[in-house]
Order: structure tokens, then C-alpha cells, then sequence
């Protein structure tokens, strides 16, 4: 399920085979992983949003929305993260928060998927 404002989902999103949702804390007890991007802020030039404040309080995983998951849920973000907006500092260093981790394989596994696309010579079956 993709949870976001409405102002921030894409356009071309009509005909996706994902559900879609605006209110975080009805899916949050049904998630196995809780996968959070950025709150670009430069964004907010653009007036997708009234304020961070207001992301923050209706998107943002609190701690308080933490105890809604699941004890095996995983929380994930590719980073970098701002820390109080699209998730709170306590949260980010919970156990399931595999975060740091996610971070530290990133660069690999995006090398790995250049050397497959681009440099193996190997046949993708595309």
C-alpha cells in the first residue's frame, strides 16, 4: 500500500496494480515493512504541502505510530534522512529499523545492478 499525501503522488499513478491510501496509521498495523523516502524540502517551494509540520503530523512515523507495527516489521529508508520529519530520531535507531544497514548495502547492490546491465555481457532475459 502507497501512503501519501494526494499532492505528492504521481499522476501516472492511475492503473498501478498498488493500493493507495492517505491515512498512514490505518496501514501501518498491516505492514511488514514500512518503506519512508525523503521529504524533499526543497519541495515545499512548490506548495504540495501547508508546512512540514503538518506532513510531519499526519505522514510522519512517530514513535507513538512505531507501536502500531508489528514486533517483525521492518522500517526502511534509502537515506538521507531527516530526522523529526518523515521519521522521528528514536524511531530511525529501533531495532527493526534496518535503516543504517540499508545505507551501508546501498552502493553495492546499485554496482552490482550496473555491472549486470552494463558491464557482464550477460543476457538479462529482456
Amino acid at each position: 500500500t502507497l501512503v501519501a499525501p494526494p499532492t505528492l503522488l504521481p499522476p501516472s499513478l492511475v492503473g498501478w496494480p498498488v493500493a493507495v491510501s492517505h491515512d498512514l496509521d490505518d496501514v501501518l498495523p498491516k505492514a511488514d515493512v514500512v518503506y519512508l523516502l525523503r521529504m524533499q524540502r526543497e519541495r515545499q517551494t512548490e506548495a504540495l504541502l501547508p508546512s512540514l509540520r503538518e506532513y510531519t503530523a499526519l505522514y510522519g512515523l512517530t514513535r507513538d505510530r512505531a507501536r502500531l507495527l508489528a514486533d517483525e516489521a521492518l522500517v526502511m529508508h534509502p537515506g538521507p534522512m531527516n530526522r523529526g520529519v518523515e521519521i522521528a530520531a528514536e524511531v530511525a535507531d529501533l531495532p527493526g529499523a534496518v535503516i543504517t544497514r540499508q545505507v551501508a548495502n546501498g552502493v553495492a547492490v546499485r554496482m552490482a545492478v550496473l555491472f549486470l546491465m552494463l558491464g557482464s555481457g550477460g543476457d538479462l532475459g529482456a
